[in-house]
């Protein structure tokens, strides 16, 4: 894949931007000690999302191969109805990166708020488990 930097502005944009890949409520089994949600439960959640739109766009089993550009800029509470939305950043040859951004609904809100975003890098891959091919048709091919 080529290499490309991006990350994304530390601004916060007033509403979710990409396609929707994933909306869950945030419940209590899923706190960390201090009552919050916890974070690997939310970026388990955004690997979901994140995985859903790339086996979309490949058309194929698709693996996270890497994780950057995580920012953890809200907490989440018990409650919130999370959202990821997802956004190609750049297509490889086997791989793709994907811009995935968390948001929340919190109760008594009618504004949905920014909580996390990251870059994330999945491969496709054939039965196997092999990498294989993406064609720029959407078709897959060893």
């Amino acid at each position: 894949m080529t290499e490309t930097n991006v990350h994304a502005a530390l601004s916060s944009p007033s509403e979710p931007r990409g396609d929707l890949c994933i909306r869950t409520l945030a419940m209590p089994a899923d706190t960390n000690a201090n009552g919050d949600i916890f974070g690997g439960w939310l970026l388990s959640q955004m690997d979901v999302g994140g995985g859903v739109f790339a086996s979309k766009l490949a058309k194929s089993r698709t693996v996270t191969v890497a994780i950057e550009a995580m920012n953890f800029r809200k907490a989440v509470y018990v409650g919130d109805l999370v959202s990821v939305h997802a956004n190609l950043v750049r297509m490889g040859r086997t791989s793709m990166s994907v811009h995935l951004e968390a948001w929340v609904l919190r109760r008594r809100e009618e504004q949905p708020i920014l909580v996390t975003d990251g870059n994330f890098t999945y491969v496709s891959i054939d039965d196997e488990g092999r990498p294989q091919q993406i064609r720029r048709d959407g078709t897959v091919s060893t």
